[in-house]
């Protein structure tokens, strides 16, 4: 990992699991690290606990209000930006909708990563150099190879088909590599680049919000988890090593090694359809 001194990165959710710990690490390597969280008591405490250069703004991520005035709190307080880890997300059993009136699931792990970025991307891109680019890394995850038909986008709110909860979170991580790709192109010419990840199966607070056999099982298989700090080693990676500068529109694994991501995640046709359904959805605000 190279030094991140002077470099502003921005990580979501990140008074938990894999987010905390990466945040730590940026930390650790120099870097003015502003974490997007939910909680503000989990945050003034996590700010506390890690100490450097780090501070905190509010957002919920299942809110499109709440995202677009986070990222124009980070403007507002940071001429610069080169980093951006999308990390929040969540998995939930049964369906439910936000506010705009979005199925959960796709709107936290999708959308949320989705609007952040193209909020944030002129800022980026002004701070990135020909020597040393801005960087943008989503955290998806293996399960984006469920869907093995790939995303319905006659129904990507799920009203018609929700199924499990699991399939559902496939299908939003499915999602965080396609726009991963179809960024990347859209990047080429840009001092930016782009990548995504599958962190490993950690043992972290992840699903433990969620009633019954969820739950239990994610308990249950916790000893045999990775750690949040050995799940965290692939997006710090990806965010900070000079091993990877350049390299843009990748999938890597959760021991850092680049990797094919599903067959269905290639199609750039639904790539490019995805982009543009979901600049849809975040102008109009309801499914």
């Amino acid at each position: 990992m190279q030094d991140m001194s002077g470099r502003v990165c921005l990580v979501t959710g990140a008074t938990t699991g894999i987010g905390k710990e990466a945040a730590r690490a940026l930390v650790g390597m120099g870097a003015e690290v502003v974490m997007a969280v939910r909680d503000e008591a989990k945050a003034r405490a996590t700010v506390a606990e890690l100490g450097g250069a780090t501070s905190y703004v509010l957002c919920d991520f299942t809110r499109l209000a709440s995202i677009r005035a986070m990222c124009a709190q980070v403007k507002e307080r940071h001429p610069k930006l080169h980093v951006l880890l999308n990390n929040a997300g969540a998995l939930f059993v049964s369906r439910e909708e936000t506010v705009d009136g979005f199925e959960k699931t796709f709107a936290l792990n999708h959308l949320g990563y989705f609007l952040t970025t193209k909020l944030l991307l002129d800022r980026l891109i002004e701070s990135g150099t020909k020597e040393r680019a801005a960087r943008i890394v989503n955290v998806a995850s293996a399960a984006h190879q469920q869907p093995i038909r790939g995303l319905d986008f006659d129904d990507l709110m799920a009203t018609r088909s929700y199924g499990t909860g699991a399939l559902q979170y496939g299908k939003s991580k499915l999602a965080n590599v396609m726009f991963t790709y179809e960024l990347a192109r859209r990047l080429e010419r840009a001092p930016v680049t782009t990548n995504c990840l599958h962190p490993g199966v950690i043992a972290s607070g992840f699903a433990h919000n969620q009633p019954g056999v969820v739950s239990f099982l994610a308990g249950m298989i916790a000893p045999f988890m990775w750690t949040t700090e050995k799940g965290s080693r692939t997006s710090v990676k990806l965010v900070s090593s000079a091993e990877v500068e350049g390299v843009s529109g990748k999938y890597f694994d959760e021991k850092g090694r680049e990797r094919r991501s599903s067959k269905v995640s290639y199609d750039e046709a639904h790539q490019k359809r995805l982009w543009e359904e979901s600049e849809k959805l975040c102008l109009s605000g309801r499914a």
